[in-house]
């Protein structure tokens, strides 16, 4: 394929090969307690090649690699599957005076001690996954299905004490997001029904994956929170609304979605409860694309009841929303809850795909109570600043404030930080060359997360699927 500009500056050394951006950054922080962003005002200096070619990384900084697909996975239950994505970390609780048990129902039910993680790793399998995840019994959806969870049990050093699946039986799943009560949403991208591509039951669903016997995984979905390609989820930690993006791979395009529960922040298990969902509509917006100017704001926002969740018939997005329709936009992935807000991210859009303009990546932000929808970052080349990277997808909030945000497009892969002032730098740059030395190629990075005590970063190479724990002078 011809070189692009970002493998041109990528083979020449360039610690930053993307494209620019506008916009208020200081805007996607608010809330955050941190005076100072992470990594200064010029991150942490350049990337430092790694002599064993899997992770670039700035001087004083090292990586531990935590697991590889197909690799034994530490339970005896099969392989490390494949295609790493979503992740996030939990802090495990010291056990209440439950037995020892046996060394198996420890493994499955995450008996921890002082100062333990839970690091839970969505693999987004589709039927052609190379490492499926492994059926397991009780935490098996559909037994034809490749993708899934697994969860791997860290000590304060980041040794692997336990590695396990968390779900199996999903489909593509993708992202996701932690809920109030320190549980794992993970989220199916993708729509097939029972009886298509060799599926026993119907995708698209939500599954909540636990840690501890107290809140075991379900292999039951949450229905009424929609079928639907579904990428990333946030909660509004004062009303427990859920806001869920739609990655859909066709036109008509995702929809932003909200989730109002008929248990508000009830717990574990209340999801099953039921619930409201609606999907959001920008008066006479019918493509986010077609908005340009950062700073933009939509008073008004409007949310609208989806007719059938469960897309019995017609999938969501090609639904009838009634008079004045419903607001698309391409590539809805990452979501994030920040202060009093929730932001969410368009990956890119392209005319030749059907979107109305082309950008390369956007950051909405949603204000509950204002009604308001505003853009707050665009990618682009039209733009007059440097990087943070083209096609912007996973994304979270760095310990003492900033982005953390991993790119998804062409030639090398970076993860980029973006500091309170508005500074973008490269954190990481993935070094494993899945092509030749002529014509190289990399995996992208997926899954971004921070350790409870925030001496941490986790990453994962979604290709080969390898899961990386980062340490190093944060704070400095």
């Amino acid at each position: 394929m011809p070189t692009t500009r970002r493998q041109a500056l990528a083979r020449t050394g360039a610690v930053g090969a993307a494209v620019a951006f506008s916009g208020a950054l200081s805007e996607l922080f608010a809330g955050t307690a941190a005076a100072q962003a992470t990594g200064g005002s010029a991150g942490y200096g350049p990337l430092v090649p790694d002599p064993d070619g899997l992770l670039d990384l700035p001087k004083g900084f090292r990586y531990k690699v935590l697991s590889r697909e197909g690799d034994p996975l530490r339970s005896g239950e099969g392989k490390v599957p494949s295609n790493c994505d979503g992740m996030a970390a939990f802090a495990a609780p010291r056990p209440h005076g439950d037995g020892p048990g046996d060394s198996r129902a420890d493994a499955q039910h995450g008996r921890s001690g002082k100062g333990t993680t839970w690091l839970v790793r969505n693999h987004e399998n589709r039927m052609d996954g190379r490492v499926p995840v492994p059926a397991v019994k009780g935490l098996t959806y559909d037994p034809a299905a490749k993708g899934g969870c697994t969860v791997l049990e860290l000590d304060r050093h980041n040794n692997v004490l336990t590695e396990r699946v968390g779900i199996a039986g999903t489909s593509t799943n993708c992202a996701g997001g932690p809920s109030l009560w320190n549980t794992w949403l993970t989220c199916e991208e993708t729509e097939f029904k029972a009886g298509e591509e060799g599926y026993t039951k119907d995708h698209g669903y939500i599954f909540e994956v636990g840690f501890d016997r107290r809140r075991p995984t379900s292999v039951e979905p949450l229905t009424a929170m929609g079928r639907f390609q579904h990428e990333a989820v946030a909660f509004d930690p004062r009303t427990g609304v859920v806001y869920e993006t739609e990655d859909a791979f066709d036109k008509p395009f995702g929809l932003f979605y909200r989730f109002l529960p008929e248990k508000p922040k009830g717990g574990y298990g209340s999801l099953h409860a039921g619930g409201t969902l609606q999907a959001m509509r920008v008066p006479d917006v019918a493509d986010l694309s077609t908005v340009t100017e950062t700073g933009t704001t939509f008073q008004g926002i409007e949310w609208v009841d989806v007719p059938d969740p469960l897309a019995r018939q017609t999938p969501v997005r090609f639904q009838d929303f009634g008079k004045g329709g419903i607001t698309h936009a391409q590539k809805l992935e990452g979501c994030y809850w920040g202060g009093s807000r929730v932001y969410f991210v368009s990956s890119f859009a392209r005319t030749s795909e059907g979107s109305q303009r082309d950008h390369f990546g956007q950051i909405w932000r949603y204000d509950p109570r204002r009604r308001s929808l505003t853009l707050v970052i665009r990618f682009g080349p039209d733009t007059d600043v440097q990087l943070p990277g083209e096609e912007p997808d996973n994304i979270c909030l760095a310990p003492s404030g900033g982005l953390m945000v991993c790119e998804d497009g062409e030639g090398a892969q970076h993860v980029f930080g973006l500091t309170r002032q508005g500074k973008v730098y490269a954190m990481a740059r993935g070094a494993q060359n899945l092509g030749t030395p002529q014509d190289p190629s990399w995996g992208e990075f997926a899954g971004v997360t921070f350790s409870p005590d925030h001496r941490t970063m986790y990453v994962n190479c979604y290709k080969p699927g390898t899961t990386f724990a980062i340490t190093g002078p944060w704070q400095d």
